[in-house]
């Protein structure tokens, strides 16, 4: 007889967990979109510099690939844990991997000129981004692992 998992109650943290990463994920799929649909006047409108967006303007299609893996599987992994899917974890493991690919596009195979790097705040913005993949991952693998997701 196959073993069947009986799922453990939701706490409280995980509808909390949840929704911020699906605010969060949402953003960046919004970002996404508008970045690669509207390009110039969005990224102007959201207050990049001529450099930036010059630079995001030239950078081949194909180098948006990980930022569109980084969001769209985070979207889904957030959907996931709050639907209390055990893929969600999954989801989350690609969306880390289009995270850290899209800052290895950036750096080595894309550099901005310097004049297009963030500075103050928005510098560090890369390892935020990492660090809460790298939170969204672990969370959703702590709760597979205590049978909330199944």
């Amino acid at each position: 007889m196959a073993n069947i998992l009986k799922r453990q109650p939701t706490p409280w943290h995980l509808w909390l967990v949840g929704v911020l990463a699906l605010l969060w994920n949402g953003f960046g799929a919004f970002d996404f979109t508008m970045t690669f649909t509207r390009g110039a006047e969005y990224l102007r409108s959201v207050g990049m510099n001529e450099a930036t967006v010059q630079y995001l303007g030239t950078m081949p299609s194909w180098l948006y690939a990980p930022w569109a893996l980084g969001v769209w599987a985070g979207v889904l992994g957030s959907l996931g844990l709050l639907a209390r899917k055990r893929w969600s974890v999954w989801a989350y493991v690609l969306s880390l991997l289009g995270a850290v690919g899209s800052n290895i596009v950036t750096l080595a195979i894309f550099p901005p000129p310097s004049e297009a790097v963030p500075q103050g705040v928005g510098a560090y913005m890369p390892y935020v981004i990492i660090g809460i993949a790298v939170f969204l991952l672990l969370y959703a693998y702590r709760m597979k692992r205590r049978t909330v997701l199944i």
